[in-house]
């Protein structure tokens, strides 16, 4: 069964969109008629996606390419200043980039990767959400902030992601909760092992990764890992108009991770 999202008209800024779950939700919402802004740290990457989402549009739009590093301030005030002057508004903010950081709490280098992984996924969503909401407020639009199931469910060796994406989660319901006077939706999509994304947030070689896919594929109710369209999918999905009643909420889409009780490390 295939499902179809109309997003004509709307401009969905997404952030770490050069690659991972981000492409695979600029590349949807193109699909759907948005116009996306592209934006990640490697120039090549970012008009690489560009390209494809122009190509995926049903008009040809055009997708925006701006080369940023959320966790400056300057550049996110340059991402959102270039949206708003080639757009005019924004409707749609996926708070998508991120990095993972594996060190036990013994790690001699701890705290300087803990800042970085705070820096990454909490401080850099903080200050766009910030920017973003006077431009939110006037077209009604909505957040969705990707954060992941293990904010829910601890994981060895990972504390500082596990609690930056903890407190990205109560971010999300803070958020809901204070902006939905403003008619801005807040909502987050919490991934389990995703394709695009092991690899990022753990190093390995290609065949550790294959040998850990099948291993992990295998405890997963749905017998599978996801993939970047799976999130993509959850994303469109809360910043449609369907989900117009939908806020505050923490959607979990990890193949039955936590109903399952996985242990994956």
């Amino acid at each position: 069964m295939s499902t179809t999202y109309d997003f004509t008209g709307r401009v969905a800024l997404i952030t770490g969109s050069s690659s991972g779950i981000g492409a695979a939700t600029a590349l949807l919402l193109a699909k759907s008629g948005a116009n996306v802004v592209i934006t990640g740290r490697i120039a090549e990457n970012v008009n690489k996606i560009c390209k494809e989402c122009t190509e995926v549009s049903p008009k040809g739009l055009k997708a925006l390419p701006v080369v940023a590093d959320v966790t400056k301030e300057e550049d996110v005030d340059r991402l959102l200043d270039t949206t708003i002057k080639t757009f005019g508004k924004l409707d749609i903010l996926v708070n998508n980039a991120g990095m993972g950081s594996r060190a036990p709490i013994t790690d001699a280098d701890y705290i300087p990767k803990l800042k970085a992984v705070f820096d990454t996924n909490l401080n850099s969503v903080i200050y766009l959400t910030h920017k973003s909401i006077q431009y939110l407020e006037k077209t009604k639009g909505n957040i969705i902030n990707i954060s992941s199931i293990v904010g829910i469910q601890s994981s060895k060796d990972v504390s500082a992601y596990c609690m930056s994406k903890a407190a990205l989660d109560m971010f999300t319901k803070c958020m809901a909760v204070e902006l939905g006077p403003k008619r801005i939706r807040v909502n987050s999509v919490n991934p389990g092992s995703v394709r695009t994304n092991i690899i990022r947030n753990v190093p390995l070689s290609a065949e550790q990764f294959k040998v850990i896919r099948e291993n992990i594929s295998g405890k997963y109710p749905v017998g599978r890992v996801g993939e970047g369209q799976d999130i993509a999918n959850a994303v469109a999905y809360l910043a449609g108009d369907h989900a117009s009643f939908v806020t505050g909420t923490i959607l979990v889409a990890d193949g039955g991770h936590l109903a399952a009780n996985v242990n994956l490390h």
